[in-house]
C-alpha cells in the first residue's frame, strides 16, 4: 500500500461524499483508487468527457450517452452498490446550473454511505455550494520506493525496444539515480530516465548530474522554489566565526547520537543586518558546506490573487522541500513573505499574509524532515513579534558592515578572482578609504575600476581604485539613520556573526562578509 492510501481510505470510510484531488498525476491517483478498492472491496467507475462512464473491471462504457456529465451523474445515481466514482476534469462542467444541481443531489445521497465522488484535475474551482461538501486530499510526491519501481519499469521498457543496454545493477548507482529523481512526479521521472538513456544508450552514475539539472529546471517551472544542486561552485566564507562555530555544532543535531537522546534536529536560523554584507552568500554556503540541495523560496511567486492559492503554493513548496530532504530552504527577504500584518494595523491582503505566517510557524514547529530553514532579512522588525520569539528559530544572527581586517580580505579575494596581483596594490590605503563600505560596494568599486582601466588601456592601479571609491557614496552614508537603528535594535537581541575578538583570516582563501 502506498504511503497516502491510509489517509485516503480514512476519508472514504468516514462518509465524505466528495473528495477533491488537485493533481495532474491521473495514473498515480488511479493506482491509489485501485488499492482502496481492493482494501474495501468496492468497485471503481471512471468518467471522462471522451469515454463516458466506465466500470474499471472491464473498461467498457456503460452507456455512450454518459459522455455528457449530467447524463453520467443521473446514471450513477441509480447504482445501488457502494462505489468509488473517479471523475476526471469534471469541475469546469459544474458551472452549468443543472449539472451542479445533479452533482449536489448525488453527493447528498452518498452522505451516509461509503460511495464517493473523486474529482480530479488541476486548479480545481468548485461552486461554493459544492465546495462546502468536499474534502481536499493532497497527493504527496512519489516515495523513493515508487521512484525505484518507475526506474525499473522504464528501464525494462527501453530494453524491450532495444534502446538500452544493460540495466544498472550496482546498488550504489541505483540508489544515486533514485536520489537524483527525488522530488519529481512519476511522469517527470520517467521522461528524465528515458532522455538520459536515449542520449548514450546506458544508464549510469554520469546521468545523475543530467537528471539533477533537469530537475532544477522543472522545479523552477512548476513551483515557487528555485533549486540549486549540492556542490555548486562557490568560494568559502571567511569571517562570520560565530555563525560558522554555531553551524559546526548544529550538524550533530542530525546525527543518530542526537536522535538517541531525543534531540530534535535544528530548525534553522535568521540572518539580518546591513544590505550587501553577505546574508545571501551565507545561506548558499551553508548548503554547499553541508553538501545538500539549496531551495530558494520566491516570495513574489508565492502570492496569488485567487483566494486560497497562496496557501496552496506554500503547502506545495514545503512538501517539495521535505521530499528533497536533507535540504536547506532559503527564504530571502522573509519579511516580504510573512510580514504583511506586522504593523499592527488592518491587513491589506485579506488576511493572506497572516494565514501564511500561521501556516509557516506551524510547519516550522512540526516538520519532521531534515529541512534547515535560512531566513534572510534587511529588517526583522517588519515581522510580527511571534515570529522572533525564542524557539521559533534556533538562533538569530546580525551581520554588520565589515571591519578593517575583513575589508582587507575582501579586496584580496576580489582582486585575485579577477586575475590581479594583490602585492602591487596599497591595500592599507584601500582599507582606510572604504571605511563604512559593505562587501558588495567594495566589489562594485573594483569592477568599475577594472572597466576604467580597460577603457584607458592601462593596468589597474591603486589610484584608479581610490578614484572609484571616492565616487561611491556607500549606504552607510545615504541611509546612516537606518543603519544606526538596525544596530541599536540588534544590540543585545541578536548574535553578531563575527565576534569582537576575531582576527581576520589572512590565509583563508574564502570570502569575507559581503564578498
Amino acid at each position: 500500500m502506498s504511503n497516502t492510501a491510509p489517509d485516503f481510505r480514512l476519508l472514504v470510510e468516514s462518509f465524505h461524499p466528495v473528495i477533491v484531488v488537485d493533481s495532474l498525476e491521473e495514473s498515480r491517483l488511479a493506482r491509489l483508487l485501485e488499492e482502496i478498492s481492493d482494501e474495501l472491496v468496492m468497485p471503481i467507475f471512471t468518467w471522462s468527457a471522451t469515454e463516458g462512464l466506465c466500470r474499471d473491471a472491464d473498461r467498457r462504457a456503460l452507456d455512450r450517452s454518459t459522455t455528457h456529465p449530467l447524463a453520467a451523474l443521473q446514471y450513477l445515481q441509480q447504482l445501488s452498490c457502494e462505489s468509488l466514482f473517479f471523475l476526471k476534469d469534471i469541475a469546469p462542467f459544474l458551472k452549468d446550473p443543472a449539472t451542479a444541481r445533479q452533482f449536489r443531489e448525488v453527493a447528498t445521497q452518498f452522505l451516509h454511505t461509503r460511495s464517493c465522488l473523486v474529482v480530479s484535475g488541476h486548479g480545481i474551482e468548485l461552486p461554493p455550494e459544492i465546495a462546502a461538501m468536499a474534502a481536499h486530499f493532497e497527493l504527496q510526491l512519489p516515495t523513493a520506493e515508487e521512484i525505484g519501481a518507475e526506474l525499473d519499469a522504464t528501464v525494462r521498457s527501453l530494453q524491450e525496444r532495444g534502446q538500452l543496454g544493460a540495466a544498472p545493477t550496482d546498488p550504489h548507482t541505483r540508489e544515486s539515480l533514485i536520489q537524483s529523481l527525488n522530488g519529481m512526479t512519476l511522469n517527470q521521472a520517467r521522461q528524465c530516465i528515458a532522455r538520459a538513456a536515449l542520449d548514450d544508450g546506458v544508464i549510469d552514475l554520469d546521468d545523475c548530474w543530467r537528471i539533477i539539472q533537469e530537475k532544477a529546471k522543472q522545479i523552477r517551472e512548476d513551483s515557487v522554489l528555485e533549486y540549486f544542486p549540492p556542490g555548486d561552485d562557490l568560494p568559502a566564507l571567511g569571517g562570520f566565526d560565530n555563525l560558522k562555530r554555531w553551524l559546526q555544532r548544529a550538524t550533530v543535531g542530525f546525527s543518530p547520537e542526537a536522535q538517541a537522546l531525543n534531540l530534535e534536529p535544528p530548525k534553522g536560523v535568521l540572518l539580518t543586518g546591513v544590505q550587501g554584507c553577505g546574508k545571501s552568500l551565507a545561506a548558499k554556503l551553508i548548503a554547499r558546506d553541508w553538501n545538500v540541495p539549496l531551495l530558494k523560496l520566491d516570495a513574489g511567486r508565492l502570492y496569488n490573487k485567487y483566494i486560497g492559492e497562496s496557501e496552496r503554493n506554500f503547502r506545495k513548496a514545503t512538501r517539495l522541500a521535505e521530499s528533497l530532504a536533507p535540504a536547506v530552504l532559503w527564504i530571502d527577504e522573509i519579511e516580504k513573505a510573512f510580514g504583511g500584518g506586522a504593523s499592527g494595523g488592518e491587513s491589506t491582503d485579506g488576511g493572506t499574509s497572516q494565514r501564511l505566517l500561521g501556516g509557516f510557524l506551524t510547519w516550522l514547529q512540526e516538520k519532521s524532515a531534515a529541512v534547515f530553514v535560512v531566513g534572510t532579512s534587511n529588517d526583522l522588525f517588519a515581522l510580527p513579534p511571534e515570529f522572533l520569539r525564542k524557539g521559533r528559530f534556533d538562533e538569530i544572527f546580525f551581520i554588520d558592515l565589515p571591519n578593517a581586517g575583513e575589508r582587507h580580505h575582501i579586496f584580496d579575494i576580489h582582486l585575485r578572482r579577477r586575475n590581479q596581483e594583490t602585492e602591487t596594490f596599497d591595500l592599507a590605503a584601500l582599507v582606510v578609504a572604504t571605511e563604512g563600505f559593505s562587501g558588495a560596494e567594495i566589489e562594485q568599486a573594483i569592477i568599475a575600476a577594472l572597466y576604467e582601466s580597460l577603457y584607458q588601456r592601462q593596468p589597474l592601479t591603486t589610484e584608479l581604485l581610490l578614484h572609484e571609491i571616492r565616487q561611491t557614496v556607500p549606504l552607510s552614508r545615504t541611509r546612516a539613520e537606518d543603519i544606526q537603528r538596525l544596530r541599536a535594535d540588534a544590540h543585545g537581541r541578536f548574535v553578531p556573526v563575527t565576534s569582537m575578538t576575531a582576527k581576520p583570516e589572512r590565509d583563508d582563501p574564502g570570502l569575507t562578509p559581503g564578498a
